[in-house]
């Protein structure tokens, strides 16, 4: 349904990676959820109070905070697509992330409210009777519910939106409580063991969790994170596609918004290239990432002996060295520089954050072995780490 709409009235709904899109599929997306909420929020509404339920108003309620969380959402969208300007020269991306940020305190206020009102409940009992008919309206509304979620999960990872992924799983968190409350109310409607105050406990605890993992899920970009495998991939297999690159390593990315990413990467050309060529490339390079992939890339470049047959040959031994004791472990950079009795091999390693080995003992332990390929070996090491989230790779 909310796909059928997109296609109507977003424009170029298919280049989801222009701003203008972005904002298109949000607000339709989050129209659609507000009419959802307030109708949810009125049934739910007049059902609790009907049935003297504290369990199922603390649910209208929660879906009336949804419709505020969407009305934020859509502010946060128009705000975040705004074009880059004097004093915000890399947009304003990361609107949408303040947005997520803002909602997740109103999930909290409203499952802070419910709780002190089911605590209250508990404390002073009020008797629940529920007819037929309002447990099937009440079991119909899931699937809303359902439809949301599913919906706004789908949508979300097609824009990589972290505000629709967060409506979607606040939906299914709803989907959830509302199947315990009615079940505690079919409990109660069978038994009269009355355990409504109880349950109402149970659907604000769910909001509060719902909140703090928003809360933890907006304010990763804000604060800056490691780049996903997934980008690390597409960015590093993209420079090493073009002839004349032989590698690439040192990959930093910023995350300036969903559709904005902007990254600096070291790539390695030939030593005895003519540096106005090699220039060229890698221009080249960054106007296509800008093109292709939608990153604002900049590449620096590391001249290396791509002919040297020795360094050819140490490469990968060095390599497997490493990554005895490190399995993630790589190196880059390698040189050699030939003494009278001495041979320095100088290069450096790029460790996960998360290693084995202190980084002097790790040099040591390395350069020991490479010893025993030739003893004129002295290995002149630098250890780095890298800035690729170390769990996705």
């Amino acid at each position: 349904m909310i796909e059928l709409l997109i296609k109507k009235f977003v424009k170029n709904s298919e280049k989801t990676e222009d701003p203008k899109v972005r904002t298109g599929y949000i607000t339709v997306s989050g129209i659609c959820c507000i009419f959802c909420n307030l109708f949810l929020f009125a049934f739910k509404l007049t059902i609790g109070m009907l049935s003297a339920s504290i369990a199922i108003t603390a649910e209208a309620f929660n879906n009336l905070s949804d419709v505020a969380s969407n009305v934020i959402t859509l502010v946060g969208a128009r705000l975040a697509g705004r074009p880059a300007d004097a004093e915000h020269p890399f947009g304003h991306g990361r609107y949408e992330y303040i947005a997520g940020l803002v909602v997740s305190f109103i999930i909290l206020e409203v499952g802070l409210t419910c709780f002190k009102d089911s605590f209250g409940r508990i404390l002073h009992p009020v008797e629940t009777a529920m007819s037929t008919p309002q447990f099937i309206i009440l079991a119909a509304l899931i699937l809303v519910k359902v439809w949301m979620g599913v919906e706004n999960g789908i949508l979300g990872k097609k824009i990589d939106s972290p505000s629709l992924k967060a409506t979607s799983a606040d939906s299914f968190s709803d989907v959830l409580t509302s199947g315990a409350t009615i079940t505690a109310l079919l409990i109660g409607t069978l038994t009269g063991f009355n355990i409504d105050g109880y349950m109402g406990v149970a659907v604000s605890v769910l909001i509060l969790i719902a909140g703090v993992n928003i809360i933890k899920e907006t304010l990763k970009p804000l604060i800056g994170t490691a780049a996903s495998y997934e980008v690390y991939k597409k960015i590093t297999d993209y420079v090493e596609g073009y002839e004349g690159i032989y590698g690439t390593h040192d990959l930093i990315v910023h995350n300036y918004g969903p559709s904005k990413l902007i990254a600096t990467i070291h790539a390695e050309v030939d030593d005895t290239e003519d540096m106005v060529v090699a220039h060229e490339l890698v221009d080249k390079i960054e106007r296509n990432a800008m093109s292709d992939l939608g990153i604002l890339l900049t590449i620096h470049m590391d001249p290396v002996a791509v002919n040297d047959e020795r360094l050819k040959e140490l490469k990968p031994l060095i390599t497997k060295i490493v990554q005895k004791y490190e399995v993630k472990g790589s190196i880059h950079d390698l040189r050699m520089v030939n003494g009278n009795e001495n041979i320095n091999l100088i290069f450096d390693i790029t460790l996960p954050h998360k290693h084995i080995y202190m980084e002097d003992e790790l040099s040591e332990l390395v350069a020991k072995e490479v010893k025993k390929i030739d003893p004129r070996y002295n290995c002149v090491i630098e250890v780095e780490h890298g800035f690729v989230n170390d769990m996705d790779s």
